[in-house]
């Protein structure tokens, strides 16, 4: 069982990663080009264990546009968290 103190808050960003519930630190904007214009970034939410897999997973793909630290991330008009 995790300590409260541990746990992320109900409305903390959180990992977009299967099954995986832990704080998100990382953005991961991308987008499909064979169904998205260009300007267009979509965004998956990375904590630290599970950033390089997902950054993996879109970059061989050729979808991964951009990673930026969470605190740091504006969001582009027309992005989306799926």
């Amino acid at each position: 069982m995790t300590p409260l103190d541990d746990a992320p808050q109900n409305d903390a960003p959180t990992c977009s990663a299967k099954g995986c519930r832990d704080a998100a630190a990382w953005v991961l904007a991308w987008n499909n080009p064979k169904l998205h214009t260009p300007e267009r970034r979509k965004t998956w939410l990375a904590c630290e264990e599970h950033r390089e897999h997902l950054s993996q997973f879109l970059g061989v793909r050729g979808f991964l546009k951009d990673v930026v630290e969470l605190d740091q991330w504006v969001q582009p008009e027309g992005s989306e968290r799926i």
